[in-house]
């Protein structure tokens, strides 16, 4: 009977490495599970049943305790999820949005041009400015005028009051980025001081942070430009309408029109003919109006009325002059007297240097063409 109902679980293991065990081990084993029924009162049939039911209820306890872990764990992950600070969702404008970003407009936060899709934007470099904008009586002015200004009492109030901005889309902090990263098409030259940005994820309130303006304040300006364009073309369209006079007065304020549009074409050709024949005549070329096609203003494209020719080791060396000259005004207003005198000691060389080729033929040209150069020369405009 006892090999019908097989050993118990607590039974003799088996020998160590698979091995089925001997006839001498499965007697001991029967006369084992023969003895602890008889003590039990049990018949070897029934201690065997009871014995299977016990790890069958052990096997269940055991998947219960797994599960009410599994259920503990799960419990415990949605509380960490739900105490997780949940992001703060954009909204539309508030009004009190609108009028921090109205005040901020109108200070000076040093802004600068970028590119944010595709699209020229304006930027502010450090949030600095504006948190000491917000602490300033010109905002305690503003409030008592405003009364939807929040009020500003520290520093954290400030810096609550600027996230007042990204959180109604009015200004994000951006980093700078580069366009051309990741193609394989050619380096396309970058103007310079314009960055390209991209919008970051954590809008914070540090000082060294980039915010882009998203908000352009009041569009009344274009409005009113919109309307005056749609008058005009209106008027165009009307022009059959119009009185003889008006017509007739049109008529030559387009012929005066053409007629300077034709006297600049006429400027530029005689100026590039000019600059050729001097350039074989008398080089290195004489320019008229060498600021034209610069980019300069209007009335600065007129000055200097002529200039020479400079090639780039000149252009070179007048920016490199124009820097010294900078360097040393502000040696000269930090040092006083010692830095003036060591500019006029760095300075001598440059006089003497001339004089002692003053007997050769070659040194008289070079002499007379730098004194030729000097006396106009192309007004150079700097990047900012």
């Amino acid at each position: 009977m006892a090999g019908r109902g097989g050993p118990p679980p607590n039974a003799m293991p088996f020998p160590q490495g698979g091995q089925q065990p001997s006839p001498e081990q499965i007697q001991q084993m029967q006369r084992q599970i023969a003895e602890e029924a008889q003590k039990a009162g049990l018949t070897i049939p029934e201690y065997v049943n009871r014995i299977r039911q016990q790890a069958a209820q052990q096997h269940q306890m055991r998947q219960q305790q797994q599960q009410q872990q599994a259920a503990q764990q799960q419990a415990q992950e949605r509380q960490q999820q739900q105490q997780q600070q949940v992001p703060i969702a954009p909204g539309p404008p508030k009004p009190e949005a609108i009028a921090v970003a109205n005040f901020l407009k109108s200070q000076d936060l040093k802004l600068r041009t970028c590119i944010f899709n595709e699209k020229r934007k304006d930027m502010f470099k450090e949030v600095k400015r504006a948190i000491r904008a917000l602490n300033s009586p010109a905002y305690t002015k503003a409030r008592s005028k405003n009364a939807l200004l929040p009020e500003i009492t520290d520093r954290a109030s400030a810096e609550n009051t600027f996230k007042l901005l990204p959180l109604s889309l009015l200004a994000l902090r951006v980093s700078k980025v580069d366009p051309h990263e990741g193609h394989d098409h050619g380096k396309k030259k970058r103007i310079k001081g314009l960055w390209t940005v991209k919008v970051e994820q954590q809008q914070e309130a540090k000082d060294e942070y980039h915010y882009v303006w998203l908000y352009e304040g009041a569009q009344w300006k274009q409005k009113l430009y919109a309307a005056g364009a749609l008058l005009v073309v209106i008027a165009v369209v009307l022009f059959p309408l119009w009185p003889l006079t008006m017509r007739i007065g049109v008529w030559y304020l387009s012929m005066a029109s053409l007629g300077v549009i034709g006297l600049f074409f006429a400027m530029a050709i005689f100026r590039l003919i000019l600059f050729v024949v001097t350039m074989f005549a008398a080089p290195p070329g004489l320019w008229l109006y060498p600021n034209l096609f610069e980019d300069v203003g209007f009335f600065d494209s007129f000055r200097p009325t002529w200039g020479w020719q400079e090639d780039k080791k000149s252009k070179n060396g007048a920016k490199k002059g124009k820097k010294a000259g900078k360097n040393e005004k502000g040696a000269g207003a930090k040092g006083g007297v010692e830095g003036a005198a060591g500019a006029i000691a760095e300075k001598k060389p440059e006089i003497s240097a001339p004089l002692e080729l003053v007997g050769t033929s070659a040194p008289v040209q070079s002499t007379a063409a730098r004194q030729r150069n000097l006396s106009a020369r192309v007004e150079e405009v700097e990047d900012d």
